[in-house]
């Protein structure tokens, strides 16, 4: 996430006004430690989100830039133990967030106090198994089946497309299982879902079924930028990368497009939790509170490019504007926790069976 924000542009809107904030706390101004991810990401709340909150709550926000997700779930666990938090609030990626649920790291929340939470599906709003509510989804963005047109006049219609002999040696795809979902996408694909992950005999059918694209893969990517340039230049002319980032590279004359496919694309996402060595319990509510109105997520998909989290309608984006970060298609949502439970035995699966 933090490299492929470094690709993203801010668009031009109106700015939005200042919204209403619970009188407590415009009674007692804090400070508070919001962490995000680095570079554009960061810059981007600093310029757009951050101030507006604090003209509408009196709470001031120190920027954190954080480090990668594990690596931050780290310094927060240590910061935790001696009873301090680094930031208050925290913007991590599923597979850290559930890392930190299960040490018991996050706060739990005052739900009643977050109005603006019941806009949210789900499976964005987080909580520990039989007990309290402890965080929301923040922002999320979509991998979409990508291709460029010149090589590809027609667009794909599926996923099972990277199946097909005729792209020999074309794809481009996300190297590791925990970042690319290619797992669900095979199972939505030829399994009617995800439940066979659900069990190892499961998950080895299909990897087995995955690693039949392996002629066709020209390039296991880790770096996002060098799988968008030779996307841009046909030399890897399909595979999965970024809806949002292709959708700008299109916008800027480039020959690619961005497919949402029958099966759905994925949607991956951060989400807002607080440390339990966090002294700004009620001011960590307010603000997640206000991130979760339909006017903040929609200035979010705005300026920083991010697909908003609370249901299409109730926003008030153009259909350009929804279309260029999101889709009100049914989603394939990843399985985060069999990258917690059981990463090393995947990860060792998937080099034997699928990236070997």
């Amino acid at each position: 996430m933090m490299k492929r924000r470094e690709f993203i542009t801010t668009t031009s809107a109106a700015a939005l006004g200042t919204l209403a904030a619970p009188s407590l706390v415009l009674a007692q101004a804090k400070t508070l430690k919001v962490g995000t991810y680095g570079g554009y990401f960061e810059e981007s709340f600093k310029t757009h989100i951050f101030p507006d909150f604090t003209e509408a709550t009196g709470i001031e926000v120190e920027s954190i830039a954080e480090p990668t997700g594990e690596a931050w779930l780290v310094q927060l666990q240590q910061a935790a133990r001696a009873g301090q938090a680094p930031a208050d609030v925290s913007m991590m990626a599923q597979v850290a967030r559930i890392r930190g649920e299960r040490a018991n790291l996050w706060a739990e929340l005052d739900r009643s106090a977050m109005p603006n939470v019941e806009n949210l599906p789900d499976h964005f709003v987080h909580g520990y198994e039989g007990a309290g509510f402890y965080g929301t989804g923040a922002v999320s963005w979509y991998i979409s089946l990508v291709s460029n047109t010149d090589v590809y006049p027609d667009a794909p219609e599926s996923w099972t497309t990277l199946w097909d002999p005729a792209n020999e040696n074309s794809l481009g795809l996300l190297a590791l299982a925990s970042n690319s979902f290619l797992l669900e996408i095979t199972g939505h694909c030829y399994f009617d879902g995800t439940d066979i992950l659900a069990t190892e005999e499961g998950v080895l059918e299909v990897m087995n079924k995955l690693a039949e694209v392996k002629p066709n893969v020209r390039l296991w990517y880790r770096d996002e930028g060098q799988f968008q340039q030779a996307l841009e230049t046909g030399e890897i002319p399909m595979g999965q990368y970024y809806h949002d980032v292709t959708g700008l590279a299109a916008a800027d004359g480039k020959p690619v497009r961005s497919t949402f496919p029958k099966e759905g694309a994925v949607l991956d996402s951060g989400s807002w939790v607080v440390s339990k060595a966090s002294e700004a319990i009620e001011a960590s509510q307010v603000f997640i509170d206000y991130m979760s109105q339909p006017e903040i997520q929609s200035k979010l998909s705005r300026f920083v490019g991010t697909a908003p989290t609370i249901p299409r309608d109730m926003t008030d984006l153009t259909d350009e504007e929804f279309a260029a970060v999101s889709s009100e298609q049914d989603p394939i949502l990843p399985r985060y926790e069999l990258y917690v439970d059981k990463a090393d035995w995947v990860n060792q699966k998937w080099s034997e069976l699928v990236t070997g």
